[in-house]
């Protein structure tokens, strides 16, 4: 299997979550290391670049012989008011959150069509279906909606070939995104009060890769933001 993103974090989390049942795992990201564990292979790899799709994929046919399944965690978050974004702003976050998640998963896609199988699972965000005045994030709504869209397109197209894609769209999530003083505020967002775990999000992303009559879903973990206040 495939997780982007995977240094720390959710994309961490994840990492251990699969191994935890056996999976063996190419991780790819921007500053990963290399790990001792022989299942995991690791890939340093800006997903800007257009050439690491390609490499990640790959790899995992060469480490592993084939792909069962691919996490598209790897995303930018900038979030300032819409007039202030920039040019670079928005070159990053369509090249990082679109064209880093169109690359890899052209890749694994084709891999996964000569295997008659296999799973996408795309990290969006849950303040694309509610968003919020108070956090302005014009950039994350563009992208992740997009994932959001192009899990439903992919799902459709792919159904045929044995291929699952769905999605998880996280609220707040204790991760090194979030400074520690931060916390309490962001916990206010979802209707049940506190913000998520990595582990909620790996145990969602889970689910999904063993529900095998799920596809085309976008799994909200977001404490019931996404429904409102």
């Amino acid at each position: 299997m495939i997780i982007t993103g995977a240094s720390q974090g959710i994309g961490a989390g994840l990492v251990r979550g699969f191994r935890d049942r056996d999976y063996t795992v190419v991780a790819t990201s921007r500053s990963i290391r290399p790990l001792s564990d022989p299942g995991i292979v690791t890939i340093a790899g800006d997903m800007l670049s257009p050439e690491v799709g390609e490499q990640v994929v790959g790899e995992a046919v060469k480490q592993f012989g084939r792909v069962d399944s691919l996490v598209n965690n790897a995303g930018i978050f900038i979030g300032k008011p819409f007039e202030d974004y920039t040019e670079a702003d928005f070159a990053n976050a369509i090249g990082t959150n679109l064209g880093g998640f169109f690359r890899v998963t052209q890749a694994a896609m084709a891999q996964m069509t000569r295997q008659r199988s296999g799973h996408v699972v795309n990290i969006t965000a849950s303040l694309v279906d509610h968003p919020n005045s108070q956090i302005p994030a014009f950039l994350a709504s563009v992208t992740k909606g997009g994932l959001n869209y192009a899990t439903k397109a992919l799902a459709i197209e792919y159904a045929s070939r044995g291929i699952r894609v769905n999605a998880v769209a996280p609220g707040y999530v204790n991760t090194p995104m979030h400074p520690a003083e931060t916390h309490e505020a962001l916990a206010t967002f979802d209707p049940l009060g506190r913000m998520a775990q990595v582990s909620d999000i790996v145990e969602a992303v889970l689910f999904l890769e063993f529900a095998s009559l799920i596809t085309g879903e976008i799994l909200h973990v977001d404490g019931g933001q996404n429904v409102g206040h």
